[in-house]
């Protein structure tokens, strides 16, 4: 069980001749008592008031676990619950989109909820939006400025609705690779348009994605955990989106791999799920551009110690990898 979560600002570590100072990583407002009501009000009642669109919740995880492993050697329930509500804040972040669509990395992302067995806390909170940005590599100092005034209502609402004291994660580094970028070269014949990409009428991209990408990841036994097509809602809004022909984000789940990080002492980690992999199409281009955050990310910002669970990690962004070059994608 992950406890060790209030943020101590430690001295400076010496690592290799330079200082690393420990920076925030995952912030959480830790609350006493069950706050499952009052999560589940302020995300389906609350949130559009402030901007965010909810978007393929998953509620409640930890009794789908139950279920389906309760029976296998060694299961013990450790959570009361585990939720995942991917969110955005869809106006706010359509005008950085159109600057940098890495940004998809974290687009929708989680505003994750958790309580342990036998603890009277439940903690509600979500991935630094500095540490999203520096994960995908965004320097710019206007965009990140803009993305990370965003969090300011959705932190306020929190607050207001959960309470609690705040609890942070703090980590040294990040990986020295820390997104996986791949591209796919697709027939575009002349005559092809956005609105037939976007209304899924030009069978080349459209089924890749439904009969080859969605099939491959299901074979390895990965949960298509959600779907959001950002060009086409802020095309039927008539919002300006006109760089892109497609611009859409996939939200993956691995179960059984979540089962082992999650249930077994580590459910902060929940807050980078599920993985967000984004794709888009420049306007009048034939190339697939696809985007997601390695989960490597996850073993020092959410502090993970165990190495076996550090060891399925690294295994699954393996096989991500080969996933997509089996489907034709090359590696950046």
């Amino acid at each position: 069980m992950f406890t060790k979560t209030i943020k101590t600002v430690a001295a400076a570590l010496l690592l290799v001749g330079s200082v690393a100072v420990a920076q925030d990583g995952i912030y959480f407002n830790a609350a006493k008592g069950d706050k499952e009501h009052a999560y589940n009000t302020m995300v389906n009642e609350k949130m559009e008031g402030i901007g965010f669109m909810l978007s393929d919740p998953h509620e409640r995880i930890n009794d789908a676990y139950a279920e389906k492993y309760s029976k296998e050697p060694g299961y013990k329930k450790t959570l009361d619950n585990l939720g995942f509500f991917s969110i955005a804040n869809d106006e706010g972040i359509r005008p950085l989109l159109l600057k940098d669509p890495r940004l998809g990395g974290f687009s929708p992302f989680n505003l994750h909820v958790y309580k342990y067995v036998g603890e009277d806390v439940t903690r509600v909170g979500h991935v630094n939006p500095e540490v999203m940005l520096d994960i995908v590599g965004i320097t710019d100092k206007q965009i990140r400025a803009d993305f990370i005034a965003t969090f300011k209502p959705l932190d306020a609402l929190v607050d207001k609705e959960i309470g609690g004291k705040k609890e942070v994660i703090t980590f040294d580094k990040l990986p020295a690779t820390k997104l996986m970028e791949f591209e796919l070269t697709f027939e575009r014949p002349e005559g092809v348009t956005k609105d037939d990409i976007l209304d899924g009428e030009f069978e080349g991209l459209d089924t890749w994605m439904s009969d080859e990408f969605e099939a491959a990841f299901e074979d390895n036994k990965y949960i298509i955990a959600g779907y959001k097509n950002f060009a086409e809602a802020y095309r039927e809004n008539e919002a300006d989106f006109e760089k892109y022909d497609f611009y859409s984000t996939y939200s993956l789940c691995h179960f059984f791999f979540s089962y082992g990080v999650f249930n077994h002492g580590n459910a902060q980690a929940g807050a980078f799920a599920p993985c967000s992999m984004y794709m888009y199409v420049e306007k009048g281009s034939n190339v697939l551009k696809i985007g997601m955050p390695y989960l490597e990310n996850w073993i020092n910002v959410a502090g993970i110690k165990d190495q076996k669970q550090i060891d399925s990690i690294r295994k699954l962004d393996k096989q991500i990898i080969e996933i997509m070059e089996g489907l034709g994608a090359k590696l950046k």
